[in-house]
This record gives structure tokens, sequence and C-alpha cells, in this order.
């Protein structure tokens, strides 16, 4: 096989993963605002397939302490850097800020793993959510957050400061994290989903997996008994897609019929809701997903009345 053929069979996708692009003024406004702010959103850093819909929607994921990670996860497009450049301490308020230009009443705040900071960056995740209260007090937030090298305490930082969602995505089944995730650990991040619940009961936690990688289907069934079994009860199913030629290839395009059945699936074994698809990514329309949860528990609270 030709270079050539090499790069056309990385290239193509099948017609459920190409879609039209939104227009109009509303994405540039976004964008410029981010810009003009000295932001950062995973949408961006990951080149998200999303990115056009969402910031056409006004909304975004902030990715927080820089665009560079300590980690060099083989499927992500995120820079990597051993040394990152320390966090701005200005820019918790100035997320705050773009929160309550954009409108929004529901918030992703997410980071890049850093590993190089005692507390993996946790207490930065506590100023924005504060930030952000502060600023806009009704505004529903979400983090996604790394597995803080399995530091306990750090997580205990995150939870005090009330996050409404706790979302830790473990990305893949155990079998292909030293492919995948060399520098993660499956039971550790099982572990902080548990001991999420486990400081405090309200909260909602939530983890996503990427299929397409080379997964089988009994070893996704596992990954989702264990996240069940860790108190998860939000869950995101989307397909892998390859940034770059130096990224792990995709081994499988999932067509959407069996992500409607892993849905299916995932909903039958105990999730409470489950987006599931081969453009769901973790924090594509949270907000929806999570007061589908909200509606959900009303309704069956008020028939137990």
């Amino acid at each position: 096989m030709n270079q050539n053929q090499t790069h056309k069979q990385w290239a193509a996708k099948p017609r459920w993963l190409k879609r039209r692009l939104p227009t109009g003024p509303v994405y540039e406004e976004v964008r410029a605002l981010l810009n003009n702010s000295r932001l950062h959103t995973v949408c961006q850093e990951a080149r998200c397939p999303n990115l056009w819909e969402c910031f056409s929607r006004h909304t975004a994921t902030f990715l927080i302490m820089g665009p560079c990670c300590t980690r060099n996860c083989r499927f992500c497009n995120v820079a990597h850097v051993r040394s990152p450049a320390p966090p701005d301490p200005g820019e918790p308020v100035r997320i705050a800020q773009a929160v309550k230009d954009l409108g929004l009443r529901y918030v992703v705040i997410t980071s890049v793993t850093r590993d190089d900071l005692a507390d993996g960056g946790a207490d930065f995740f506590a100023k924005t959510i504060k930030e952000i209260r502060a600023k806009i007090p009704h505004t529903l937030m979400e983090v996604l957050i790394p597995d803080f090298q399995g530091n306990k305490h750090a997580l205990q930082t995150v939870i005090e400061a009330h996050p409404h969602v706790l979302n830790h995505n473990l990305e893949t089944v155990p079998r292909l994290y030293p492919r995948a995730r060399p520098e993660a650990d499956y039971e550790r991040s099982l572990l902080l989903l548990k001991r999420a619940t486990h400081y405090q009961s309200s909260i909602v936690t939530k983890s996503g997996l990427m299929l397409g990688l080379g997964e089988f289907p009994d070893e996704v069934e596992k990954t989702l008994q264990d996240l069940l079994d860790s108190g998860c009860s939000l869950l995101t199913l989307g397909q892998y897609l390859q940034p770059t030629r130096e990224h792990l290839k995709v081994e499988r395009f999932i067509p959407p019929e069996e992500f409607d059945d892993w849905k299916k699936t995932a909903l039958k074994m105990g999730f409470s809701e489950v987006a599931s698809g081969p453009l769901v990514r973790s924090s594509y329309r949270a907000r929806d997903l999570y007061q589908n949860l909200k509606h959900t528990e009303t309704v069956v609270n008020q028939g137990r009345r």
C-alpha cells in the first residue's frame, strides 16, 4: 500500500459521520469571545466534531489550566508536555465572565491532566466553580475531571465546591488501557467515581466510553457493569475518531443502530440516562442529559407519593 492509499484509508469516514456545518454569525461571536478572553475549550484543542454545532448553539466546554497535558494518551489531540506553564490565576474570573456573556445556564468545565501539580489542579476546579456561582448563581455546573493520580483529598476539594455533575471518563475497556491510556489506571478511575458518591451521595456521577478501538461486546458490557457498581448514573457512548495519522487508528466504525442497541442495553442494566451515538462526546448536549435525569427523578418521586 503506498502513502496516498494509506492517507485515503485513514481519512475515509462512513456517511453517518459526515454532516453539514452550521452557518451564521453565532459561531464567530463565540469564537471571538473566547479568543478575546484568552480562554481555551476542549472543543478546539481536541478537534471535536461537534465544535461548529456547539459554538453555533452558544455553548462550549471550557478547558482550564492551559492547553497542554502532562499525559500522552494515544487517542487524544491535546498537546503533550511534561512541564506546562503554571495555571493562570485570572482564568477562573474570565471564565465566569464568559459564562455570563454567553448566557449559559449549564456549564461544563474540564481540564488537561496536570500531574505536575500537587493536587492535580483540584483547587483550580474549585475556584472556577466558585467564581461562576458568584457571578451567575443559578447556572448548573458539570466538571469533567482527571484522576488526580488517586489523590482522594484532591477529589474532596472538587466535591466540596458542589458541582451538580461530576464526570470522569473511563474512555475504553481495561484491556486497551496499556495501548490507549498507558499513564492511566482503570481501577483508579473506578475508585474515583465510587469515592465521589461516598463523599456526597447527592452528586450525579457520569462517565463515557469511546467505541471503535478494538473492544469486544462482552468487554463493553463488563465495563458498563463496573461503572454501575461504582455508582455512575449518566453514561455517554461515542465513536472514536483518529485525530491524526500519529494517533491510534480506528479499528471499526460503529453504525448508528448499534449505538441505539447499546443505549437500550445500558438503560436495561440500570443507567439513569444514556447518550449514545457516533458523534456523542462526554459533554455533548450535557444539559439535556442532566435535565432528562432530573425530570425522570421528579416523575418517579411524584409517583411514590
